[in-house]
């Protein structure tokens, strides 16, 4: 391009930043005289960049492949600028996973797919009337995404396996689930845009795999830990098939399957039973070894304690084939107190070697007393 004598030419360059510390910009311009010998000019800039956000992440599993991802966003900045000088809002945010996986938006506008708006909601529409109602000033607030200096807002995403092959393996221990991307815009109109880093499955923690340096919030969860919704199958199963990266060279670390290499997990069960009424719960019984078990299931009473086994409380299942293989089998339970319980006391035995395989607890049961009956 030609340039006139004491003219200039106004550009603009823009690149997304990903990185947050000191950068420096190299501008080169090449121009030639009509002499025809060609010269160079260089600048460095050097600058600053920052985030004006914090971003935590929290995850808990919900199922075989789901998980709940729950993200709190900060606003960084320091307090008492004035004039809404540290302030920004958050245009969107949303969550983005790998190929297999769906993220569905938890929060106020109910359960929306991800990338996706539920416009009804956004005005203000009652979903049984069809009719638009009045936004309180709140609600108003909420939608707004308006983040003060040191305000904090926390959003909830479901992320599920959506593909028929990622259904059936399920998300293990470690599988990375995705990152959460938010863009925000200052006063001004500046914007900008900045994603979390990868979010992965948390490992299932079963009693027996918390050792004794583990933190006290480990140790509760231990103790509280169910086999129902907690992957505690898909994770056994992964650890198979990753056994020698699982353990270390020494030879010392303890991987999950070989704490439990055969699991036990409820189908389906019941989250209310009324009191004194027999109800049958499936089980289903998975050898992760990599040889045949002749299994025996026990329920084992004196290990119970609120909801106890009612009739057979030992169950031969035959030869269980190796890396994977299963058996379903039912056992009829019953509650004597009401209250909140664990169905526990549950065991596997391999009849040949005669090792005794304890399982956790495998679900959480509210019993309540039925109505009188006249």
């Amino acid at each position: 391009m030609d340039v006139p004598p004491l003219a200039g030419v106004d550009a603009i360059v823009s690149r997304a930043l990903e990185e947050v510390g000191q950068h420096i910009l190299r501008v080169e311009v090449g121009y030639g005289s009509t002499d025809g010998v060609s010269k160079t000019l260089r600048k460095f800039y050097r600058f600053n960049v920052s985030s004006p956000l914090h971003i935590r992440e929290l995850t808990l599993r919900s199922g075989d492949a789901s998980c709940f991802v729950s993200i709190a966003v900060e606003n960084a900045a320091a307090a008492g600028g004035g004039n809404g000088a540290g302030g920004l809002t958050i245009c969107s945010a949303e969550f983005q996973p790998p190929p297999g996986l769906v993220a569905q938006r938890i929060g106020g506008d109910d359960l929306v797919e991800h990338g996706g708006r539920d416009k009804k909601k956004e005005e203000g529409v009652e979903e049984s009337t069809g009719k638009r109602r009045q936004l309180r000033g709140a609600e108003l607030f909420d939608k707004s995404g308006r983040l003060e200096p040191g305000a904090s807002f926390r959003y909830m995403f479901l992320v599920k396996a959506s593909s028929e092959d990622a259904t059936l393996r399920g998300i293990a221990c470690g599988d990375e689930l995705g990152k959460a991307v938010f863009t925000w815009r200052r006063a001004m109109g500046e914007t900008g845009r900045i994603a979390s880093s990868s979010v992965l499955c948390p490992p299932s923690q079963p009693p027996g795999l918390v050792g004794e340096g583990a933190s006290p919030a480990a140790v509760t969860a231990a103790s509280h830990f169910v086999v129902h919704g907690s992957g505690l199958s898909v994770d056994a199963a992964a650890a198979a098939a990753n056994r020698s990266a699982s353990v270390t060279e020494t030879g010392s670390s303890t991987s999950l399957d070989e704490l439990l290499p055969v699991t036990v997990e409820p189908i389906d069960p019941p989250t209310r039973m009324d009191l004194a009424v027999p109800q049958e719960v499936q089980l289903l019984v998975v050898n992760h070894s990599s040889r045949s078990m002749n299994l025996q299931l026990q329920m084992r009473l004196p290990q119970m304690s609120g909801v106890v086994v009612c009739g057979p409380s030992f169950k031969n299942l035959g030869e269980v084939p190796p890396s994977g293989g299963s058996s379903v089998v039912g056992v009829r339970l019953v509650a004597l107190v009401a209250g909140l319980f664990r169905v526990q006391g549950c065991c596997v035995v391999d009849l040949t070697s005669g090792r005794e395989i304890s399982q956790p607890a495998l679900f959480n049961v509210f019993v309540e007393k039925g109505e009188d009956k006249q």
